[in-house]
């Protein structure tokens, strides 16, 4: 594993550091709380499409005052790994083959993060195409403990996707119809209400139906907000929604 330390910031106050880790292969920058302090969990955060590790800096950094160890990797063709992306997908398939990559190494990236800081809690907060990320993780990685999926949709209705093992796993993971596979782990799904990509009526609504359907025997388990004014970015509120949903409150 290679490490860099970065300048020591702080939220709300409170000093956490920042490393550059490679972990199972997987570049990553982690927040940290400080070198005397105990840590107690860990948070995948996933960047949306297009996007890298670096673009989700500070955004949940206020769980290392919690003692969460917050873990924000480069998805599968981007940032550093821009390099990795084979020839011949189209924008869409692009996305998705991120996306499938990133699933399947999210244990070996697990599995170092048990190593390096222990056994506990592991929360994981995506947008957009990370909250893809996340909606697929919650079917397929018993280790996540709670989750939120914000400005996304599980209708995953792709027809420019015809690459053969994506369209295979677009029918294998679903959420409109695999949202059973999350319940009960508990699931926030947040969106803007003016999001131009991932409208209320053709995204949100369904899937979150979907959701409510699976959930129904997980009293409490599962919830959705709206958030009025706010289009395709993670706005302060959408951040603070999650932020408390990951801790619980």
């Amino acid at each position: 594993m290679n490490t860099t330390d970065h300048a020591t910031p702080l939220t709300e106050g409170h000093p956490y550091r920042v490393e550059r880790a490679v972990l199972a292969g997987v570049p990553c920058l982690l927040e940290l709380p400080p070198k005397d302090s105990d840590v107690r969990g860990v948070c995948l955060v996933y960047h949306g499409a297009w996007a890298a590790k670096e673009g989700k800096l500070g955004v949940y950094s206020a769980l290392t005052t919690h003692g969460i160890a917050v873990v924000i990797p480069d998805a599968a063709l981007h940032g550093e790994r821009q390099g990795d992306t084979p020839p011949g997908l189209n924008a869409r398939e692009y996305v998705w083959d991120s996306v499938r990559r990133t699933v399947v190494e999210a244990p070996a990236l697990l599995d170092a993060l048990a190593g390096r800081f222990g056994a506990g809690p592991v929360l994981a907060v995506g947008s957009s195409m990370g909250g893809y990320v996340v909606q697929t993780l919650l079917q397929t990685e018993p280790r996540l403990t709670r989750a939120a999926a914000l400005i996304t949709s599980g209708v995953w209705q792709e027809p420019q996707v015809r690459a053969p093992e994506l369209r295979a796993f677009l029918e294998a993971h679903r959420p409109l119809t695999h949202a059973w596979r999350a319940a009960p782990t508990p699931l926030l799904i947040a969106s803007g209400e003016e999001d131009p990509v991932f409208s209320l009526v053709a995204h949100h609504q369904p899937t979150a139906a979907a959701y409510r359907e699976a959930y129904a025997d997980a009293t409490g388990a599962f919830e959705e907000q709206n958030f009025p004014g706010v289009a395709h970015y993670t706005s302060v509120g959408l951040r603070d929604a999650a932020l408390a949903f990951l801790l619980g409150k």
